[in-house]
C-alpha cells in the first residue's frame, strides 16, 4: 500500500480551473494520492470525470453523505486522510462541518464560509476535533512572498508606515452590463456567493496577504463599494482604507471591472528604512527599495533567500515558477502538519486566516452600508 497521504476532493470536476490547480499541487511533492471524491453533482458527469482520472469507481461518491459513510466503513489505514473542498462558497460551511464532525483533515477554498458566524462555528469544531484545517489563500505559497515576510520580520524595511495592495481583474465587465447575463454567474448570486462578490473573491486574498507578510493585524477599515447597478446586489469593485495595529495606514484596492486586467495582484509595504514590492503576474521577483542603496531585485532559488523561501522552490534559478507551485507549497505544508513533521511558521494558511477573512468581508460591507464609516476589526 502507498505511504502517501490519501486525498479526497469535493467539487473541482470538468474544466474547473481550481480543480486542476489543486490536483497538480497535490501531486507536486509526491506527498498525496488522490483516491476518490465527489467531483460533480451530476452522477454521470461525476463518474465520467473520475474515469478520466483513473480512479477506483468504489471510491467515487454521489454526495458528501455517501463519501463520509463509505469512507467510515473502511479500515482506518485505507480511509481518506484529508478532503479538499473546491465547491462554490455556499457549500463550504456545510461540507467542512460534516468533514470535521467525522474527524477528517480539511483543505478548503476561500472564502471559508458565507458568514462570520459560520466561520466561528468551524473554528470551535476544529479545536474540539484537533484536526488540520487549511484555507487556500494561494498566493502566500509563492517563495518571494515568503521572502518578503521574512525580510519584514527581520527589520529590512524598518517600522511599517504605509501599506498598498491592489487586486485588479476585468473578467466580470462583459457580464455586469447585461441584466440577464448578470444572472448567469453564481458569484453575483447572494444565496450562493454570500454578501460580497469582489471583496469575498479577491479582496480577502489581499487582506490575508497584508496580515501574512506584515505579521500584524488590521485594526480598522473604511470601505467604499461599487455595485454599478441598483438591481445588482453584489459588489464588483472596492476601495478599502486600512489602519494597522502599529498605526500604519494604507489601502486595499480590488476590482473585477478593471477592463483589460487579468490577475493584477500587487503588494507594496513601506517602512521608515525602505520598501518591498511584489507582483503576482511576475511572481519570481521581489523588489527592495532602499534610499541609501541602489534598487535591488531578489530572485527565487538563490542562496541569499531565507530558508522558508528556499524550501518552496522546485527547480533551479532562472526557471520560472507560478500559481501551481504556490498552491503546491501550501499542500506540502499541510502534508507536514498531517504527518507531524517539522515545518516553517506560516507554511499554510490556517482556519484562523479563514475566520479573519470572513470577519473582514462582513466589516467591509457594514462600513459601506453605514455611509463609509471607520469600523474596528474585533
Amino acid at each position: 500500500m502507498s505511504n502517501k497521504i490519501r486525498l479526497g476532493i469535493l467539487g473541482g470536476g470538468g474544466d474547473s480551473l481550481i480543480g486542476i490547480v489543486h490536483r497538480i499541487a497535490a501531486n507536486m511533492y509526491d506527498r498525496y494520492e488522490l483516491i476518490g471524491g465527489c467531483f460533480n453533482p451530476d452522477p454521470e458527469q461525476n463518474i465520467s470525470f473520475a474515469e478520466k482520472l483513473g480512479l477506483n469507481p468504489a471510491r467515487v461518491y454521489d454526495t458528501i453523505d455517501a463519501l463520509i459513510a463509505g469512507e467510515n466503513k473502511l479500515p482506518k489505514e485505507e480511509r481518506m486522510q484529508v478532503v479538499s473542498v473546491l465547491t462554490p462558497n455556499f457549500l463550504h460551511y456545510p461540507m467542512a462541518k460534516q468533514l470535521l464532525e467525522n474527524n477528517f483533515n480539511v483543505i478548503c477554498e476561500k472564502p471559508l464560509t458565507t458568514t462570520y458566524a459560520e466561520a466561528l462555528e468551524l473554528a470551535t469544531l476544529q479545536q474540539e476535533k484537533k484536526v488540520i484545517f487549511a484555507v487556500t489563500y494561494t498566493y502566500t505559497g509563492y517563495p518571494m512572498i515568503r521572502q518578503m515576510k521574512q525580510m519584514i520580520a527581520e527589520g529590512a524595511i524598518g517600522t511599517i508606515q504605509r501599506v498598498d495592495l491592489q487586486y485588479y481583474q476585468g473578467w466580470i465587465n462583459p457580464i455586469i452590463h447585461n441584466k440577464e447575463q448578470r444572472k448567469t454567474t453564481w458569484r453575483l448570486q447572494p444565496e450562493k456567493s454570500g454578501i460580497s462578490c469582489c471583496v469575498g473573491d479577491i479582496g480577502t486574498h489581499a487582506f490575508d496577504m497584508l496580515e501574512y507578510v506584515t505579521g500584524q493585524q488590521v485594526d480598522q477599515i473604511l470601505a467604499d463599494l461599487n455595485y454599478l447597478y441598483e438591481d445588482n446586489q453584489m459588489d464588483i469593485d472596492a476601495t478599502i482604507l486600512v489602519r494597522m495595529q502599529n498605526k500604519a495606514k494604507g489601502v486595499i484596492r480590488t476590482s473585477q471591472i478593471a477592463t483589460g486586467e487579468e490577475n493584477n495582484f500587487t503588494v507594496a509595504i513601506y517602512g521608515d528604512k525602505g520598501g518591498l514590492k511584489w507582483e503576482q503576474e511576475n511572481p519570481n521577483y521581489l523588489h527592495h527599495l532602499n534610499p541609501d542603496q541602489p534598487f535591488q531585485t531578489y530572485k527565487r532559488a538563490n542562496a541569499y533567500n531565507s530558508p522558508i523561501a528556499q524550501d518552496g522552490v522546485k527547480i533551479p534559478s532562472g526557471h520560472p515558477e507560478g500559481i501551481f507551485d504556490a498552491m503546491g507549497n501550501i499542500y506540502k505544508g499541510v502534508a507536514k502538519a498531517i504527518l507531524g513533521e517539522k515545518a516553517f511558521e506560516g507554511e499554510y494558511p490556517s482556519l484562523h486566516d479563514g475566520v479573519r477573512g470572513m470577519q473582514f468581508i462582513e466589516k467591509v460591507v457594514a462600513s459601506h452600508k453605514q455611509g463609509n464609516q471607520w469600523i474596528a476589526m474585533e
